[in-house]
């Protein structure tokens, strides 16, 4: 598609685009009423998952955190904590408030942890730009918020009641910062919380940033270490026992579980656990993702560096929930204003955006016997590969892509790969 406004495409999508981002707070506003509206009335207003966190928190002061489940719980799978004795600390201060503010303060802070990624995300790539038109970017992060609020992941968060889109504005806002101690501590702090942050890690050690790394071991240290002095017997159940027990977090197949454990059992009819198809699953994830980084770390695109790393955590994770897949938000970002060679960005976004826009997990719910029913009928087996597959194609496209920018005539600057600041 035609970008010269000399041409009378790229003349109509100027006029098109100066028109949508003088409306931009306008549409987000109205995007932002839709989604209210949706919540409200619809399946958001339950926030299951937030339920948990809410009632079931409390009981890391009572050493029995691990032994109780929602009352709030579906039918099908009674709702157990899953997350190590530091996420339940975490989540104390919002029992304080009632259960209907409580899910209102999440959709709130949900919402502005969207807005924050994307501007961060438009910032790294825009570089110096950013600073030359500061006020065409920002209006270009509230349209793209106002978008993104309907990307599959994001609405289902919203609707789970879950807290993916406030770890992933946490571990964005470490990554990219300068100074070493908030870098490494906002890791190891939201691994203290949900373990698959770690893998940020990589990101570090592949930069050279081995102080960030360090800061990050030593708060995660920290947040075990206090799980096990408010409670060793429940943190020593969780750290020696309950850790590694996918099965307890959830159905293994179920259309949710958008991992490669989780693709691979519904093709092959059973859980592969860790055994050799799994195993040489996540062996070429790694390679893809290994030379996918490499080619970030030296194109010095820190943001696609950073989503390479969180891609291959949601393929390597044994679950990874849909809605834990609010990463592909700043990818989106990325792939259109970033120098991405024109028809490499034209495949990708055609592939991602039906995936992420349309709701492909409830087309295979309603169609799968029940969440523990693991072999699929063929048709739904190869739908179920939708976000792993196209997560794999996109690493592979990276190092192509990013070595065409290379050679393509140089415009902004990209931003240091030590970070940016929040200006």
């Amino acid at each position: 598609m035609s970008r010269d406004p000399s041409s009378p495409t790229g003349g109509a999508l100027r006029a098109a685009e100066r028109w949508l981002l003088t409306a931009a707070p306008v549409l987000l506003v109205v995007s932002a009423l839709g989604r209210t509206w949706t919540i409200v009335t619809g399946f958001g207003n339950e926030t299951i998952d937030l339920y948990v966190y809410w009632a079931l928190a409390p009981h890391v002061l009572s050493g029995d955190l691990y032994d109780v489940t929602s009352p709030n719980s579906p039918p099908d799978f009674p709702l157990p904590f899953t997350y190590p004795p530091f996420g339940a600390l975490v989540f104390l201060p919002m029992t304080w408030l009632p259960w209907v503010a409580a899910q209102w303060v999440l959709r709130l802070l949900s919402g502005l942890c969207l807005y924050w990624m994307v501007r961060v995300a438009l910032r790294l790539v825009a570089g110096d730009g950013w600073t030359a038109d500061a006020a065409l970017w920002r209006r270009r992060a509230l349209l793209w918020t106002a978008v993104l609020l309907w990307l599959q992941p994001v609405v289902h968060t919203f609707d789970f009641g879950q807290v993916n889109l406030l770890l992933a504005g946490v571990v964005l806002a470490a990554m990219v910062a300068r100074d070493s101690r908030p870098a490494g501590a906002g890791i190891g702090l939201t691994a203290g919380v949900k373990l698959v942050p770690a893998v940020s890690g990589v990101y570090y050690l592949a930069t050279g940033r081995i102080a960030a790394a360090v800061w990050s071991v030593v708060a995660f240290a920290a947040s075990v270490g206090l799980g096990f002095l408010v409670d060793p017997a429940q943190a020593k159940h969780y750290w020696f026992g309950l850790l590694g027990d996918a099965s307890r977090v959830g159905p293994i197949a179920t259309a949710h579980n958008q991992s490669l454990r989780g693709a691979l059992s519904r093709t092959l009819g059973h859980d592969v656990g860790t055994s050799w198809p799994w195993l040489l699953a996540v062996a070429v994830s790694a390679v893809l993702a290994g030379v996918a980084l490499w080619a970030a770390v030296r194109a010095g695109d820190v943001l696609i560096g950073v989503l390479v790393v969180q891609v291959f955590g949601l393929l390597f994770s044994p679950i990874s929930w849909d809605h834990h897949w609010v990463w592909i938000a700043p990818l989106l970002v990325w792939l259109v204003h970033a120098r991405v060679t024109p028809w490499v960005r034209g495949v990708l976004l055609v592939l991602w955006c039906p995936v992420m826009f349309l709701d492909v997990i409830a087309f295979q719910l309603d169609r799968q016997p029940t969440i523990w029913t693991i072999p699929r009928p063929g048709y739904l087996s190869a739908i179920g590969w939708a976000y792993p597959a196209l997560a794999l194609l996109t690493l592979v496209a990276v190092p192509f892509v990013l070595r065409a920018a290379r050679r393509a005539p140089q415009g902004v600057r990209p931003v240091s790969p030590a970070g940016v600041t929040g200006k």
